[in-house]
């Protein structure tokens, strides 16, 4: 098994191009979606959150933006948080290599790859770039963003350039559908050749 990690910064199109994998048969292990299910109604990780941060919590589970607002600039909080997160993430994780022992790729995509210590566990690091001022813009578009939000989540992220120096792929995102499809195409096809050979 192939394991292919997925990363870029925010707002450069991680999202899309892991659909474009997935599209490709490919299983895709969603990091933020495994910490969505852990953090939603009935999630294992509410009560415990809540009793750390309290009102950060309610009936639909953890309320994200009143705990990133808590955590976000505060590193002892986002180290706190973290600790809770990410070994319950990794369980989740392995349960998805096991149910997909059989595949000779998967994907995991990881937002924070480089910054949290991810890279090790993966055999090769796509990254997914667009210009400045595009990832702006997108950003910027969300609802509840600002430019202060904004500014604080970069903070936390390591420069796209080093992302990019690290990579063993960069997806540029702001080329059209078809192209990003296609680049996502090359690359399974140039991990696939050696096992077909």
């Amino acid at each position: 098994m192939i394991k292919l990690g997925l990363t870029g910064s925010i707002g450069m199109g991680k999202s899309t191009v892991a659909k474009m994998f997935a599209d490709e048969g490919v299983p895709v292990f969603d990091a933020d979606a495994a910490v969505h299910r852990l953090q939603g109604p009935e999630g294992e990780l509410v009560r415990e959150i809540e009793s750390r941060f309290p009102g950060t919590t309610g009936l639909k589970g953890v309320d994200r933006s009143v705990l990133a607002e808590r955590v976000l600039g505060e590193r002892e909080a986002l180290q706190n948080l973290e600790a809770l997160i990410h070994p319950a993430v990794a369980r989740e994780r392995e349960a998805f290599f096991q149910a997909h022992a059989e595949a000779w790729l998967v994907l995991l995509d990881i937002p924070l790859l480089f910054e949290k210590g991810g890279w090790d566990q993966v055999d090769k690091i796509v990254v997914v770039s667009a210009p400045p001022d595009v990832q702006r813009e997108r950003v910027l578009a969300r609802p509840g963003m600002t430019e202060e939000k904004f500014e604080r989540i970069l903070a936390l992220q390591f420069p796209d350039a080093e992302k990019r120096a690290r990579a063993d792929y960069v997806i540029p995102t702001e080329i059209g559908i078809e192209a990003t499809r296609a680049a996502v195409r090359e690359i399974i096809a140039g991990l696939k050749k050696p096992l077909d050979s």
